[in-house]
Parts: C-alpha cells; structure tokens; sequence
C-alpha cells in the first residue's frame, strides 16, 4: 500500500517561509533541520516540507523550474481550508503574502481566495466543501 507522506517545495529561504507560514497561517514548524536546507510544517496527517533550491539542484541534478515571484505560479498549489476566507485572505496578505485573487464563492458554494507566499508558491484559501 502507498502512503501520502508529504508535499515539497523548492523554495530560496527555509528560515522566511517558515516564519510566513507561522505568521500568517498559524502553522508551526514541526522540524527545522540544523542546517536550514529542509523544513516540515505541522499541518496534520499529511506533511507540508520545504527545502532549499541547492537542495533540489543536488536532487535533480537535470534542474526544475524554480517558484519565481516574477513569473506566472506553478500549475499546482497549496491548499488550506479555513472558516472565513475573507479573514484569512486579508490576514495572510497583512503578513506578507501576494494577493492574487480575492476571495470569490464559486457556483457550488465554496468560497476561494489565491495568494501567493514570498518564494512564489501558490496557495489556495477555501472554505470547507458543503455536501448536500
């Protein structure tokens, strides 16, 4: 049987992603390694990492395209649920994050927002989906 262990990112400062995330999402870091190559966010039963770029260029040595702010995000995203979108939206974007798209209810009920972190990650803030 295969496990959903974690979610990697490639990002150019451990130290300034972790500190975003715990401060505008309330995330703590469940492990920092020593030496500030890779890092691991307390997110539940499926783990958000985040590791250096030198990191990633030693692990795929035929490259990767890196998170870059001054280009158009990666065709994936980070995803957190939350009870006020607007609320959360505003508070990641008063901590540091990219505002993208503000937050928009979608036809079946959901409410989104996109904002970007400071390495150019994509995340997502929805409201929880509503089953009938």
């Amino acid at each position: 049987m295969v496990t959903f262990s974690h979610t990697l990112f490639y990002v150019k400062d451990i130290a300034k992603i972790i500190e975003f995330y715990e401060k505008a999402f309330g995330i703590e870091a469940k492990l920092v390694h020593e030496s500030g190559l890779y890092a691991e966010l307390n997110t539940g039963g499926t783990t958000l990492a985040f590791a250096d770029e030198a990191l990633g260029k030693e692990n795929l040595p035929e490259g990767f395209h890196p998170n870059n702010l001054g280009k158009m995000p990666s065709a994936c995203e980070i995803v957190f649920t939350v009870k006020d979108v607007h609320k959360a939206y505003e508070h990641a974007v008063a901590m540091g994050a990219i505002a993208l798209v503000p937050p928009k209810q979608k036809p079946w009920g959901q409410t989104v927002a996109y904002v970007r972190d400071p390495c150019g990650v994509l995340i997502e803030i929805a409201s929880l989906m509503v089953q009938e």
